[in-house]
């Protein structure tokens, strides 16, 4: 019998860029959400080698190029298995479109392959695999809110968001993210302030504080206009100083944070009818709407479910594709990811 895993999309709540490195990444600090939405990814295995990929996207490789090809052909070559391989990849996210669709698929097809064969990975050699096929890869074998450092492959979880309402918009402009670096590149090198001590690496730094004044609160319920002050806090003016309830406090902890995505300054400018669906996400309510990852997909954060619908349904009237869904808690992620 065949295992079916589903292959969620995730979203970059903020994206700072900094300096190329060595190996010819760019250091990277972002914060990955897994949401709910996915594709389904089916793998059967049989006797015989080789792998086969079935898929009815025309833009989805079914050669060795494909991350799940890659992945299955180092989970058999670890595991010293010899089997045929079947990945049937049923899709709903769109490719290349800053969800991670890709490298989630790769990670479904090693869980997937893993129930298969019958036989299980320690979780560093699946994190090893991971890191090689690709940097989003290994946040899907975390989940929910999960930190990303490094070029993004090393990751870390942190405490999970209570679910959000969520809108993703996904127009059809393609953006290619070696490109979108580059153009980082070449912007960093013209802005005199790159150069200096609030370039790159302190704009990292800037990240890092943000973070933890958002974690801060997260963990301890102070909101963050009273952080500072923290000592003089009481639990009435904690209450008080949050209308929305409790639940709503890592979401406005979030948006006071100040964290963004770096993409957005130059991809917006050759692509401005994504700007314009980030207008649109923000006039409608979202208290935090973004690119993810270099994009074109963007997403916007909502106070309820309803707003949400409604958001999505404006952005679908100017002929942008747009659904209305919620983020994906690390318990809930783990529940529901195998279907069978």
């Amino acid at each position: 019998m065949p295992t079916s895993v589903r292959a969620y999309a995730k979203v970059n709540l903020g994206l700072y860029i900094g300096p190329r490195r060595d190996d010819s990444f760019h250091e990277l600090r972002t914060v990955y959400q897994t949401i709910d939405r996915c594709d389904t990814v089916r793998v059967t295995t049989a006797a015989g080698t080789g792998i086969e990929i079935r898929c009815k996207h025309p833009k989805v490789p079914l050669d060795a190029t494909n991350t799940c090809w890659r992945v299955a052909e180092r989970v058999l070559r670890m595991l010293k298995q010899r089997r045929r391989v079947l990945i049937q990849i049923e899709k709903n996210l769109p490719v290349q479109g800053g969800l991670g669709a890709g490298s989630s698929n790769a990670a479904a097809t090693m869980l997937a392959l893993e129930r298969e064969l019958g036989a299980a990975l320690s979780p560093a050699e699946k994190f090893s695999i991971a890191c090689e096929i690709g940097s989003d890869v290994p946040l899907f074998l975390v989940g929910g809110t999960v930190l990303g450092i490094g070029h993004g492959e090393q990751v870390f979880p942190l405490p999970d968001l209570p679910p959000l309402a969520l809108v993703v918009a996904t127009p059809s402009a393609g953006v290619s993210t070696p490109k979108a670096f580059a153009d980082w590149d070449k912007l960093m090198a013209q802005e005199p302030a790159a150069l200096t001590p609030g370039g790159p690496a302190s704009r990292m730094n800037v990240f890092s504080h943000s973070m933890f004044v958002w974690l801060a609160g997260s963990l301890s319920g102070v909101p963050v206009k009273d952080r500072d002050r923290a000592e003089n806090v009481t639990p009435e003016r904690a209450k008080a100083a949050r209308p929305g309830g409790p639940e709503q406090t890592p979401l406005l902890d979030f948006v006071r944070a100040g964290i963004e995505n770096d993409f957005e300054r130059v991809v917006f400018p050759q692509h401005p009818e994504l700007r314009e669906v980030k207008r649109v996400l923000e006039r409608e309510g979202a208290k935090y709407a973004s690119l993810s990852g270099s994009g074109s997909a963007l997403f916007g954060l909502f106070e309820t479910p309803e707003t949400a619908q409604q958001a999505a349904m404006k952005v679908s009237e100017k002929g942008i594709p747009a659904q209305a869904t919620r983020t994906l808690g690390r318990g809930e992620y783990w529940r529901n990811l195998v279907i069978s």
